[in-house]
């Protein structure tokens, strides 16, 4: 059998799982809609879109995954609680890597049910790690809600604060920011001297570009209001900074979360969310006294993630992305749904990782 249908029929086997745990198989077209997802992935994955165009349907780029169509298909059409499951090829540039595959099928599991949270993302897990079962993979898990909630409660301007949530699923960018907001890094000698002179369009040369006087204007407006901001106090830095450093077995990494949320109440129901999804793990067989829990995971996946997010890694080879990934995106429903939102969590997997690690072992 040759690895393409080898790989076609264990996507078809872990479909067939997926729908006997009662997901609905559901079919999403190869080529959709750039102008309305792309802005919705991450930066990585809208810098590796194929992307093309024609007069009729104007935009339009090759899938790069499954779970944003599914989404915005059942925002459109779907009931509630609803579960799908897929499998067919994504394709994703490899510009700086021509080892790594432009185009892989993705099998996937998606929930939509907001009667429990904790229940619901436990179920996906639990399913996907059923799936794996046997491969050599090490879980791992995280919770992009408890950081969204602390960058929420700090004692900063909200455009700050919406600076600081862009940049989460960019950990250098973010943590440039974090710095500069408060009063740890000097103003860089451009902005410095922008905002010392006088009149910053003086004996400047004629405009080109595309935006308007009056747009640049109200750009050094808001960096005037920036440098007028007080600094984010330190004791605030230093909590954002003991959250992103829990990395800890399940357990333990709740213990620290609650200690944490002593000094910072607001992120509290977001790590009780957390005590929730791990009992639900427990009562579905997970071992999360081996579980692992880090903090800051996640924070380079798809930016719609919101919430509780995991993923299976082969730690022998460390030379391949991740065999399964996936997290909650409660968000994002809101986002296709103009307003109508559901919770939501999915995952997938990658069927030719999966064989890949089975043909060697």
């Amino acid at each position: 059998m040759t690895p393409l249908a080898s790989e076609t029929r264990e996507a078809a086997r872990l479909r067939e799982m997926f729908t006997q745990a009662g997901a609905v198989p559901v079919e999403c077209s190869i080529l959709q809609p750039a102008d309305t997802l792309l802005d919705l992935y991450g930066e990585d994955i809208r810098g590796r879109a194929y992307v093309t165009s024609d007069a009729l349907r104007g935009e339009q780029m090759l899938r790069p995954d499954f779970t944003v169509p599914v989404v915005q298909m059942h925002m459109e059409h779907g009931a509630e609680p609803a579960r799908y499951t897929y499998a067919g090829p994504v394709f994703r540039r490899q510009e700086d890597d021509a080892t790594r595959a432009s185009e892989y099928a993705q099998v996937g599991y998606e929930v939509f049910d907001g009667s429990n949270l904790a229940a619901a993302d436990a179920e996906v897990f639990a399913l996907i790690a059923e799936a794996l079962d046997g491969a050599p993979l090490r879980a791992a898990t995280g919770d992009i809600g408890i950081l969204k909630a602390a960058v929420g409660a700090l004692n900063t301007t909200g455009r700050r604060k919406a600076a600081l949530m862009r940049h989460i699923w960019r950990p250098r960018r973010f943590r440039a920011l974090i710095d500069r907001f408060a009063g740890r890094t000097p103003v860089p000698p451009a902005r410095a001297a922008l905002l010392a002179a006088a009149d910053p369009f003086a004996d400047c040369a004629p405009m080109i570009g595309l935006r308007t006087r009056r747009e640049i204007a109200a750009r050094i407006n808001a960096l005037h209001e920036d440098a007028a901001a007080p600094p984010i106090p330190e004791n605030e830095v230093a909590l954002i900074d003991t959250i992103l450093s829990v990395r800890e077995t399940l357990p333990y990494a709740l213990e620290r979360l609650r200690d944490i949320a002593v000094d910072m109440p607001v992120i509290a129901p977001a790590v009780e969310q957390l005590a929730a999804r791990m009992a639900a793990l427990r009562a579905r067989g997970v071992d999360v006294d081996g579980l692992d829990f880090e903090a800051s995971y996640g924070r380079t996946n798809m930016e719609y993630y919101d919430g509780f997010v995991f993923g299976f890694y082969a730690e022998t080879r460390p030379d391949l992305p991740p065999v399964a990934t996936g997290g909650r995106y409660d968000a994002l429903t809101r986002v296709l749904g103009q307003g109508d939102a559901i919770p939501a969590v999915g995952g997938v997997i990658r069927p030719g990782l999966l064989l890949e690690l089975g043909r060697q072992a």
